[in-house]
């Protein structure tokens, strides 16, 4: 009876301890509630009328002025997510405030992505800054589109803007929806899961089957590209009007820093990139223009073996079937925060700055540093694509040639049996390459270890019979072991070469120098014995618009502008520089 007794006692005090625990949790919980003053509701007049919605978190009952971190996207997700990411900068001291693009959450007006941003973050600045409870500075950070945002805010710059932290920045026109005057399908999409409602249309954009479907349709099809979203059956407004400016003229550059724009820019910046991330040549195109044309602007670079999105979380370890370097991972968030107090409080600088450029070798498992995107190397490899035979390929020769030689190629537009141009990097390590894919030019086997340290470029001489071509380049190291590690590739239209913003047609069969630079920035230790490959081909494939080279507006091309097929003759003094680091 004793024993009964007393297990009965000791269940009734354990349960009693599990209430009170549960009851001190859910205190704290609400503690930590009350701790904030939410304002969820916000509306901010523009200069032209127009309202943006935002949200705003304070510590409560502190009236002391405060720096502000900003926020600005076009993505309106889930109210908790973005209330926990302002609370976030409470939680470190600061004001946390997320504003949304025109025509997002609360706000009645058109959404018209990119184009209104340049103003309407300036309009939020300036709004916030007239607060009682900001202290006159404001810092932004944030990814992606969040990151073209914070561009955006210095196309003209407000004194109240202290620094930004751009991951992944997008450049309109750049990097998405076009990549060297190439429209890539990816945006075709993104612009439904983003405009079709004031937050986003999560259904549309989750249903994969249908746009992978739809590319194969308008592929099999030969219609004009202009003419996606009538095969898709439901109008695209915003692909429309971004297919009629193929140029990157006026409309593109109006939406974020151009040129000259650049030299005003004189707040600190630290970015976060990847070497596999998409739009990585419109993010690093910010960097290298504001240290172009504002060299005194400081500016960080954190860089390293990630994707879009693994970036924005600080890496993953698998990217792409690949298992990254273990120290290459690192805390976004810490740094991110100890920058700002860095700036905005006289802090220490974060640890991992350690110069300008900050990137993980690839391979070799270690942080390295530079003071300049041109002093991250101390040489060129330079390869001449010549047409001598070297194993299954043709030799990447370190010599120019003596005698001048072409290699021939045709490519048959209207045959969907083929595709050209395999550049994506996924997986990044493959057994095999398509040999039949194009050219393939391999050096002689390495004599010593170096790493691939930056972008490449190069000089491509070719004639055509047609007027114009969308190039295809992809650098590839093999190694000892056979393995085809995927370094870096660019993809460009030939008759935007020389000028991004004004169309220069070919001379058909007259030989031309198509020259590039704006290539997939890389770092990757490589070792003794393994060789470089260079694949060489027309883009022509499902995934972006097909230039048939009639020289007519390309997204008005149809399959019957395919009925001679494109000749090409590939000169044996086109070469590819490959920047090192001995």
């Amino acid at each position: 009876m004793i024993h009964k007794v007393t297990l009965l006692f000791l269940s009734l005090f354990f349960m009693v301890i599990s209430v009170s625990a549960q009851q001190t949790k859910a205190a704290k919980l609400a503690d930590q509630e009350n701790a904030y003053d939410i304002q969820d509701s916000i509306s901010i007049k523009t200069r032209d009328g127009a309202i943006l919605s935002a949200m705003i978190a304070r510590k409560k009952n502190d009236n002391e002025p405060q720096p502000v971190i900003l926020q600005y996207t076009i993505y309106v997700r889930d109210k908790g997510r973005d209330l926990k990411s302002i609370k976030e900068s409470v939680d470190k001291g600061y004001i946390g405030i997320i504003v949304y693009s025109r025509g997002k959450r609360f706000s009645p007006d058109e959404i018209n992505p990119y184009e209104d941003e340049a103003n309407d973050v300036y309009d939020a600045i300036d709004w916030i800054s007239k607060q009682k409870w900001c202290n006159g500075k404001t810092a932004m950070y944030g990814g992606s589109y969040n990151g073209f945002t914070q561009w955006a805010a210095c196309k003209k710059m407000h004194p109240a803007l202290k620094t930004i932290v751009p991951s992944v920045a997008n450049r309109p026109g750049m990097g998405l929806p076009m990549e060297n005057n190439v429209f890539i399908n990816p945006n075709y999409e993104w612009a439904f899961y983003v405009g079709n409602n004031k937050y986003l249309d999560t259904v549309t954009n989750n249903n994969r089957p249908r746009f992978r479907a739809l590319k194969f349709r308008w592929w099999e099809s030969g219609t004009a590209y202009k003419k996606l979203d009538s095969i898709d059956g439901e109008p695209n407004r915003w692909f429309q009007k971004w297919i009629s400016h193929p140029s990157f003229d006026s409309y593109w550059q109006k939406m974020a820093p151009y040129k000259t724009d650049f030299s005003q820019i004189n707040i600190p910046v630290l970015a976060f990139d990847g070497y596999y991330n998409d739009s990585q040549n419109s993010s690093l195109y910010y960097l290298k223009e504001l240290q172009k044309y504002s060299p005194k602007t400081p500016f960080y670079l954190v860089i390293g073996p990630y994707g879009h999105f693994g970036t924005q979380i600080g890496g993953e370890a698998v990217l792409n079937d690949y298992k990254v370097d273990p120290v290459s991972l690192f805390d976004i968030k810490k740094i991110t925060y100890e920058w700002f107090d860095y700036i905005l409080k006289n802090g220490a600088k974060p640890e991992i700055l350690k110069d300008k450029i900050n990137y993980e070798v690839m391979g070799a498992n270690e942080w390295k540093s530079a003071p300049s995107f041109e002093k991250m190397h101390n040489n060129y490899l330079t390869f001449y694509l010549t047409s001598a035979v070297s194993q299954d390929f043709r030799l990447a020769d370190t010599k120019k040639p003596k005698k001048k030689e072409f290699l021939t190629q045709e490519v048959d537009f209207a045959n969907r049996e083929i595709s050209n141009n395999n550049y994506y990097p996924s997986p990044i390590i493959q057994k095999e390459v398509n040999k039949n894919d194009g050219y393939f030019f391999i050096s002689e086997p390495l004599t010593e270890p170096l790493i691939v340290n930056g972008s490449f470029l190069g000089e491509i001489k070719l004639s055509i019979n047609k007027k114009d071509l969308d190039l295809g380049v992809t650098l590839y190291e093999v190694t000892p072991n056979g393995e085809y590690f995927h370094l870096s590739y660019y993809i460009g239209r030939v008759s935007y070469a020389k000028d991004i913003e004004k169309r220069q047609l070919l001379e058909p069969n007259k030989i031309e120098t198509i020259a590039f630079s704006n290539t997939h920035f890389v770092s990757r230790q490589l070792s003794k014995g393994s060789r470089l490959l260079i694949a060489l081909n027309v883009n022509k494939n499902p995934f972006s618009q097909l230039n048939y080279g009639t020289g007519k507006e390309v997204s008005d091309e149809t399959i019957l502008d395919a009925k001679e097929p494109l000749k090409i003759k590939w000169y044996n003094d086109s070469f590819v520089k490959i920047p090192v680091l001995k």
